[in-house]
């Protein structure tokens, strides 16, 4: 861990993509037989974050992987994804929905931002949010490493947020995929495990 101080007024917890649809045993995915490997212990890992962050007041956000509804109340999904996950259908992750929310572990956020593609801040209010409040640092978690993980952090670097990547609060559906993506940003961000994140958060 590189990183030894936190000003909780100015950071976030920004929390990608944990949502039932995806890791829920009844879930969109597990439907579809999509199960996450190491789900449960990414959620424990999650939750000590989370309560330590909480506990300190300081910021919680969550992003929401959203399939937008059609007039029809189909889902507007693209092709890649239509291709990659067939099993995908009317009122998955649709907002408002159980499956589009926060795994109850970890809920309640202080905000929530929907999402259409793997960055968090493509097309969305999450800047507006982040700016508005004075947040310019950020713990990034979530799934998927090196999908919607890699994606949004790359995107706040380019930003000019301090970005820090919890290593063990993230996961991809392969392990060779979630290390090489960790190994990647860390040329992009300071990384560190969730124990190593709450200890920071609890000294802040």
């Amino acid at each position: 861990m590189s990183t030894t101080k936190l000003d909780l007024k100015r950071s976030a917890l920004l929390i990608v993509d944990l949502q039932n649809d995806f890791l829920h045993e009844k879930g969109a995915y597990a439907r579809g037989g999509a199960n996450l490997p190491g789900a449960a212990a990414l959620i424990a890992s999650m939750k000590s974050v989370v309560d330590a962050m909480r506990a300190a007041g300081g910021w919680i956000v969550s992003t929401q992987f959203t399939l937008v509804p059609g007039r029809d109340g189909e889902p507007l999904i693209s092709p890649h994804l239509q291709q990659l996950r067939p099993f995908l259908r009317k009122g998955d992750f649709q907002p408002g929905s159980w499956g589009h929310g926060l795994i109850d572990e970890l809920a309640p956020a202080d905000f929530v931002i929907e999402k259409v593609a793997y960055s968090a801040f493509y097309m969305t209010r999450l800047e507006f949010v982040l700016r508005k409040v004075g947040i310019d640092t950020l713990l990034i978690s979530g799934i998927i490493t090196n999908g919607g993980v890699a994606s949004t952090l790359r995107d706040a670097h380019v930003r000019d947020f301090h970005a820090m990547l919890l290593t063990d609060g993230c996961a991809a559906f392969s392990r060779e995929a979630h290390e090489a993506s960790i190994a990647s940003l860390g040329t992009v961000a300071p990384k560190l495990t969730c124990a190593e994140a709450a200890t920071l958060i609890r000294g802040a």
